[in-house]
């Protein structure tokens, strides 16, 4: 298998330590994308996947996926015993309920203010910027408002149970911390007053896949 990458990004992080996770490091072929260099905003890469994202996963048939949340998927079940995405209907419904706040409630919209109302990663990706965003200023109030909620929702959940869907590591657990990740390259502390997310960012960080992903 082949992962088109960056190190040290924080949705490629995400599918390393998931890779740290399952023991898969050693059967991935890395494939470095240079993001600052807007790499993946031309035709080869979009080739592979037109979002012009990364990570992509290329399988060993030759087939692509994009996504973390279908990578994830897709790495959690190939030895038929899913730890990341759930086991039950029950765990599998609450885990991609939680995934999906995950996304839309923090590291999407970190990632709006980082890339919109933000230098970003620099010129090379000026060209490639929603055009019609003209105020910045505004969209970048906005949506770090928006990360901001989404890390006291997120408190609220984690004062109740150890992990954001319940009581076991999992995919979400992965995104959030990564959205944190994000927040912190954006410039964007996480209140001093939210005790519960701070505390289980400090477990999360002593897990071995997160201090020494893939």
């Amino acid at each position: 298998m082949k992962l088109y990458d960056i190190p040290g990004f924080p949705n490629p992080l995400r599918i390393r330590i998931v890779l740290a996770e399952k023991g898969l490091g050693s059967q991935i072929e890395f494939v470095k994308v240079d993001l600052p260099a807007a790499e993946h905003k031309q035709p080869d890469f979009l080739a592979i996947n037109p979002t012009g994202t990364v990570p992509v996963l290329q399988i060993d048939d030759g087939t692509y996926i994009s996504e973390c949340t279908a990578i994830t998927e897709y790495l959690d079940n190939l030895d038929g015993n899913p730890v990341l995405t759930g086991r039950t209907p029950r765990e599998k419904g609450v885990i991609h309920m939680m995934q999906k706040r995950a996304e839309s409630q923090l590291i999407d919209a970190v990632g709006i203010y980082f890339h919109h109302a933000t230098p970003g990663l620099g010129d090379a990706l000026r060209a490639h910027k929603r055009p019609e965003w003209t105020d910045r200023e505004v969209w970048g109030r906005q949506e770090r408002v928006r990360a901001e909620a989404g890390m006291r929702y997120f408190n609220e959940v984690l004062s109740r149970q150890p992990y954001v869907a319940g009581d076991a590591f999992s995919m979400p657990d992965i995104t959030v911390w990564a959205g944190l990740l994000f927040a912190g390259f954006a410039q964007i502390p996480v209140p001093d007053d939210l005790t519960h997310l701070h505390a289980w960012k400090a477990r999360v960080d002593a897990r071995p896949s997160v201090r020494e992903p893939a």
